[in-house]
C-alpha cells in the first residue's frame, strides 16, 4: 500500500511525458495513447520474411519464392517507420535502457508470443561495441519480453551460447550483399542446441542478412526451429 501511495505521489508530482508528443503519457509509459497509434503495424507481409506486401498480394516476397530462407518465420509486429525508429534510436544509441519494457509492451500488444520456444537467444553484439554502448539491446528487449509474458517465464534466455567472434561494420551502412559478405563467419556457437526450438531477438530486420547467418549456425548445429522475433521489419526500397 505505502509503494502504491508513494508511486501515485510521483506520477503526480513527475508525470510521465510521451517520448514523442513531450506531452504527458497518461499512463506509467512514455508513450501517449495517440502517438502509439500511429505506429504503423506490419499487417500484409510475407509469411517467411515478414517483408511489408501489398494488400491483397501474394503471401510470399519474390525473395523467398525464389530462394526460401533458412529462418522458419518472422515476427516483425511493426513497420519501421520515424516515429518506431525515434523510440529505437532513443533507447539503442542514447542510453535510454527503461524503453526497453516500452518495447517490449509494444511488441507484446501486437503479438501472440508462440508457446513452442526452448530458448531465446539474442542477437550478440562484439565485445568492442558492447563496451562502448554498455548494453546489448536486443539482451534488453529479451529479458523484458520473459518478464513481461507469462508464457515466456520458462523459457531458457540464452545470452551467451552466441558470440559474435569478429567486429563488423554496422549493417545499416551497407547494401543487402555487402550485408551478407560482412556476417560471413562472425559468430560462433559455444553451446548445443540439437533439437531446439529457438526464438532469435534482435531490434529492427532490414535484410534478414543478420538472421539468415544466425539461422545457419544453429541449424548447422542441429536445431530444429529457428524463427526471428523483432520490434520491425523495413519496407522494401521503392520502385
Amino acid at each position: 500500500m505505502v509503494n502504491k501511495w508513494r508511486n501515485q505521489l510521483v506520477d503526480a508530482l513527475f508525470p510521465q511525458l510521451c517520448l514523442l508528443c513531450r506531452l504527458p503519457s497518461a499512463n506509467p509509459l512514455p508513450l501517449c495513447t495517440e502517438c502509439a497509434a500511429q505506429l504503423v503495424e506490419n499487417r500484409c507481409s510475407c509469411y517467411h520474411c515478414a517483408l511489408p506486401l501489398p494488400e491483397g498480394g501474394p503471401a510470399l516476397c519474390a525473395a523467398c519464392l525464389e530462394q526460401p530462407p533458412l529462418l522458419d518465420g518472422v515476427l516483425a509486429p511493426f513497420i519501421y517507420e520515424p516515429h518506431l525508429g525515434y523510440l529505437i534510436g532513443q533507447w539503442k544509441f542514447q542510453g535510454q535502457r527503461r524503453l526497453s519494457g516500452l518495447l517490449a509492451c509494444l511488441w507484446l500488444a501486437a503479438v501472440d508470443p508462440p508457446q513452442d520456444r526452448d530458448m531465446l537467444l539474442p542477437v550478440p553484439i562484439h565485445w568492442r561495441r558492447l563496451l562502448r554502448r554498455g548494453f546489448n539491446q536486443a539482451s534488453l528487449l529479451a529479458g523484458s519480453l520473459q518478464q513481461l509474458a507469462p508464457e515466456l517465464a520458462g523459457v531458457t534466455l540464452q545470452d551467451r551460447l552466441l558470440r559474435r567472434c569478429r567486429p563488423t561494420p554496422a549493417q545499416s551502412s551497407l547494401n543487402a550483399q555487402q550485408r551478407a559478405r560482412n556476417l560471413s563467419g562472425a559468430f560462433t556457437l559455444k553451446g548445443a542446441v540439437a533439437g531446439k526450438r529457438i526464438a532469435v531477438i534482435d531490434d529492427v530486420m532490414t535484410t534478414g542478412a543478420t538472421g539468415e547467418a544466425i539461422a545457419r549456425e544453429l541449424k548447422a548445429a542441429g536445431a530444429e526451429d529457428v524463427q526471428l522475433w523483432c520490434l520491425a521489419r523495413t519496407p522494401p526500397p521503392p520502385t
